[in-house]
């Protein structure tokens, strides 16, 4: 009776840690010769976690890309949950973000849309026109 118990705990935990995560895209930037989108996507598992960003950079229009740059518990102010990105030119893209808990940059340099872009972090960039809250949020305010 005591591993019925258990068995079912465990299951039930299972599906609900694995039903309350989401991975959404919050932020599309496309490079300025309009080949390149750099991809922003929130991830969301509720309360006991942090939000956590990744950035991929696919052909312009590509609903997927290659992963770049993960981020965890990243802010753009002190109220502001997420990460800005810009694109300086066609080869050079920038993930720029307040504070994070963890910062990781995968790759430096990614060949994509004929080109070689090279990805940068910049920590201690602070966005004070970032409203509060996470970027889905605010995205879903909007509308």
């Amino acid at each position: 009776m005591k591993v019925r118990y258990g068995i079912a705990l465990v299951l039930g935990l299972t599906f609900f840690i694995s039903g309350c995560t989401s991975r959404d895209e919050v932020s599309r930037v496309t490079s300025p010769d309009g080949r390149v989108d750099a991809i922003v996507f929130e991830n969301n598992c509720g309360a006991p976690c942090s939000f956590g960003y990744e950035v991929e950079l696919a052909a312009k229009g590509s609903r997927r890309g290659d992963e770049v740059a993960s981020l965890e518990g990243a802010s753009r102010n002190e109220q502001a949950w997420g990460i800005n990105v810009r694109s300086s030119g066609p080869d050079e893209l920038s993930v720029e973000y307040f504070k994070a808990d963890n910062a990781r940059l995968l790759t430096r340099t990614v060949a994509i849309g004929g080109r070689n872009v090279a990805v940068s972090l910049h920590n201690g960039v602070k966005d004070p026109t970032a409203p509060a809250g996470g970027m889905l949020y605010n995205l879903k305010q909007r509308n």
